[in-house]
């Protein structure tokens, strides 16, 4: 006798082994996808995040919970004299995951996720893709890898993923192998206890990537002015400027790699502890 399970022919011989099989397939049926937190720093409406969803929406469960307008540069700020609103939205229409708009910073986006929103943690947090470079010194000034890094925190994997691109209509179809192949490593292995990944992403040109770099952060720094102005009513104001210095002549970095055409990736820690200098320190007899 023979019976049709989807498209497969069973012969049922024995009985026993086919309910056996049928159990199996019901097992695996009943079995959890992983959840998975999507925010970023540039806004929900973002081309970046809406193309993280895209990518993350078959990996696993989604939860998206992002600022509700641009928040770039936050760094790990977090609000706490004013109030947060976060309210659900509607921006995929055929989506099947739930999203949620939130008037905080990246990191408050996370917490609000973890301990308001969702009724169990996270398996993974992605975060991006941002739109512009969090490499080297950038990492500290990102709400990008700020919301990685409040995740981790709370013990969630995570991934921060960037684009060397600041357009707000950057191009980022050159990045789904790596996002792909990045996120389901990490979904696989998991990260190390307070370990975090940033990941950056050379911009689209007609050469094609040469792959991934596990690297170290460059040691490179921002030389900065500021641009003085004046509004008509005579007050003065000031515009940020700058030049982006890498004094690192490594090729195990961040920089060497995107300049190399590299997708660069660097384990983060949010332990800012210099445990090298403990012992310098001891000898100062300052205790």
């Amino acid at each position: 006798m023979k019976f049709k399970i989807g498209c497969e022919y069973l012969v049922m011989i024995p009985s026993a082994k086919c309910l056996l099989y049928l159990f199996l397939i019901f097992l695996r049926s009943m079995e959890k996808r992983p959840l998975i937190l999507v925010t970023n720093d540039d806004g929900i409406t973002a081309r970046g995040i809406r193309h993280l969803i895209h990518l993350m929406k078959d990996l696993g469960d989604l939860i998206v919970v992002a600022p509700d307008r641009p928040q770039s540069g936050m760094g790990h700020a977090i609000t706490v004299s004013d109030n947060i609103y976060c309210d659900p939205v509607t921006i995929d229409q055929n989506a099947s995951w739930d999203e949620y708009s939130c008037s905080g910073t990246p990191a408050d986006c996370v917490k609000i996720a973890t301990q308001e929103i969702l009724n169990r943690t996270p398996d993974l947090c992605v975060s991006g893709i941002n739109h512009g470079s969090n490499s080297s010194i950038n990492v500290i000034y990102s709400g990008t890898m700020s919301a990685a890094v409040e995740a981790g925190t709370n013990g969630i994997p995570a991934i921060g993923f960037s684009l060397l691109d600041y357009a707000m209509d950057a191009d980022f179809s050159h990045t789904d192998e790596f996002i792909l192949r990045i996120t389901r490593s990490v979904l696989k292995n998991s990260l190390p206890k307070g370990v975090v990944l940033n990941v950056n992403i050379p911009t689209i040109s007609d050469v094609a990537l040469n792959g991934i770099k596990i690297c170290r952060q460059a040691n490179a720094h921002w030389v900065e002015n500021f641009d003085k102005r004046q509004t008509p009513q005579g007050r003065d104001y000031y515009w940020l400027t700058g030049e982006f210095v890498d004094e690192d002549g490594g090729k195990d970095t961040d920089e060497w790699a995107l300049k190399n055409n590299y997708v660069s990736v660097v384990p983060v820690q949010f332990d800012l502890t210099a445990y090298h200098t403990l012992k310098e320190l001891n000898n100062w007899n300052i205790e």
